[in-house]
């Protein structure tokens, strides 16, 4: 049985568990030996698949051909907006910030338009407009959809067993593995390591978590791994945030990714991504 559980990111609904395995454990098992900790087997991982939910049964999906006006307000508007004023922030240099008037009146489509424009000069060619718009569909499915969400926790669960010890969770996977770690206090699980995480985002994500921002009473120690230009992660600090009752902290991790800031790939084979693991394994 595995001792460590990952639990993937958005946009995998055309993938499976052995498909992401192939990739994630000989990344994680590189971050390992990159932190000098003892070896992990294959066998030793393993990927609490969720992404089957998202896929579509029929022709209009998170993979449709969005254009802009598809972007709906509240949640999506919301979170897209504040991605673009952090891409702006990270690279002034190549992002032009937004008007105030875009951040303080109704979004418009050309003010859509203008900030998926914007983010995609900071991420890699394949995060296209419609890949764009399909992330903003999927997270705000599962914060606002009872059914989804609840289905999408069970999948997580199933993965867990006696045996586990950490839970290593990307992008919106952070969320789900917070929400499951709360509801779930008679699990094994000592350590949570977060990767590019959007838990901390104001309005949008933090103040819709449920439970709302708590330490989960199961854990040893969370680390939270992010790329300092990771638009996705936009609160780059996790530990103002959530406090366990004695004290305790998330230990909080800037990464440099280079050009694949989010990917979760160079999350896992970051050293200290590797450390955090070994400590969450150590008796």
């Amino acid at each position: 049985m595995a001792k460590v559980v990952v639990v993937h990111g958005i946009g995998k609904q055309y993938l499976g568990p052995h498909t992401l395995h192939g990739g994630v454990a000989p990344a994680l098992r590189d971050g390992m030996r990159a932190a000098a900790a003892p070896e992990l087997k294959p066998e030793d991982i393993e990927v609490a698949f969720y992404g089957h939910w998202f896929r579509p049964a029929g022709a209009k999906s998170d993979d449709y051909p969005w254009t802009h006006r598809d972007v709906t307000e509240g949640l999506e508007t919301d979170l897209l907006m504040a991605w673009w004023q952090e891409a702006a922030r990270t690279a002034p240099d190549r992002v032009p910030p937004p008007s105030s008037a875009a951040t303080t009146k109704a979004t418009t489509p050309q003010t859509v338009q203008r900030a998926l424009h914007a983010i995609s000069r900071l991420l890699p060619s394949r995060f296209t407009d419609r890949f764009l718009i399909g992330i903003l569909k999927q997270v705000r499915r599962y914060l606002t959809e009872d059914e989804t969400r609840d289905r999408v926790q069970c999948s997580v669960a199933e993965a867990v067993t006696d045996d586990t010890r950490v839970l290593v969770a990307h992008s919106l996977g952070s969320v789900i593995a917070y929400e499951a770690l709360c509801a779930h206090p008679e699990w094994p699980v000592r350590a949570l390591v977060t990767l590019g995480s959007p838990l901390g985002i104001p309005g949008v994500v933090l103040d819709r978590l449920r439970p709302s921002a708590t330490w989960p009473p199961v854990l040893r120690e969370w680390t939270n791994i992010c790329d300092r230009a990771d638009v996705v992660a936009l609160t780059k600090e996790l530990s103002p945030l959530f406090k366990s009752p004695d004290g305790g902290r998330v230990v909080d991790v800037l990464i440099d990714n280079g050009s694949h800031a989010h990917d979760i790939v160079p999350h896992l084979t970051a050293a200290p991504t590797g450390a955090a693991v070994a400590a969450g394994l150590r008796p």
